[in-house]
């Protein structure tokens, strides 16, 4: 290795046979970003398409518990890691290195090292897509991902309410800073439907959308609040697997071929920036 500048970053290297990386973040905590992530990589997969997911939520590791897994991840060859398979995808987190109720105390190097270390030594194989659940905020966990791999885009997930989206502005600021692309948002927990048809609106619903529209981003879909959904995630049999056409999944699988499409487009657009320059 020659003497890198100081302070300079290495470039960002495509992983080998990875087609997109998308991030999934929100401003905020508890607005349920994982669940939209892991329901977006299983609707994805049921889609045919090959997808991997990566929880890089660190300090908060819900991905096996949402995926039904906690099984240890094998270590082969030279230090790689075998991601973890269920429901069609492959994933990977710190919860099944260091499972149980110890909270992880690390610093922002430790960090970086652990995003770096799920995208590099992990034998993804073959992707179209790699989710990662991002930790909430904006914090140091971006910034590693952003420095270890180019990215085609993030999705921000949010609630209506105006607390929740103060929050979303701040991570669709941030993803503009570090240059990557929002390919939309998301409302999750929208409206409740009541056994008797009412509908109920907790959070705030369309709030999303017209924060989408402001910030002339696509709106990628909503998901209600049902305790089913909920209930999915906990016994890790994420709603996506009832397929397209169950009533509550059916928005989750618009919502997945949508950021399909979107991921597409922009990558597309970007081979034609680099073969222009």
């Amino acid at each position: 290795m020659g003497h890198m500048g100081a302070g300079v970053p290495p470039a960002p290297q495509p992983l080998p046979g990875v087609a997109h990386v998308v991030a999934v973040g929100s401003g905020k905590g508890g607005v349920g970003k994982t669940t939209v992530a892991v329901n977006l990589s299983v609707a994805l997969a049921k889609l045919g398409y090959k997808v991997g997911l990566i929880d890089a939520d660190i300090y908060g590791p819900n991905v096996p518990t949402m995926m039904g897994t906690t099984r240890q991840p094998n270590v082969v060859g030279e230090n790689r890691i075998e991601p973890i398979l269920a429901h069609g995808v492959k994933f990977i987190s710190i919860g099944l290195i260091s499972p149980g109720d110890k909270p992880l105390v690390m610093r922002g190097p430790m960090l970086h090292q652990i995003i770096r270390q799920f995208l590099q030594q992990v034998e993804w194989g073959e992707l179209d897509f790699l989710i990662v659940d991002l930790p909430p905020g904006t914090g140091d966990v971006v910034i590693s991902l952003v420095q270890t791999v180019p990215l085609t885009g993030a999705v921000v997930v949010s609630t209506g309410s105006n607390v929740a989206l103060e929050d979303a502005r701040k991570a669709l600021e941030m993803f503009h800073q570090v240059k990557v692309e929002v390919l939309g948002m998301v409302e999750n927990m929208s409206q409740m439907t009541l056994p008797s048809g009412e509908v109920i609106d907790v959070f705030g619903a369309g709030g999303t959308e017209r924060t989408a529209a402001q910030f002339g981003l696509a709106f990628l879909g909503a998901l209600e609040l049902n305790p089913a959904i909920r209930e999915g995630g906990d016994k890790g049999l994420p709603i996506a697997l009832a397929g397209p056409d169950s009533k509550l999944a059916s928005e989750v699988y618009t919502m997945a071929q949508r950021v399909a499409d979107k991921a597409k487009q922009v990558a597309s657009k970007n081979e034609n920036v680099f073969e222009i320059s």
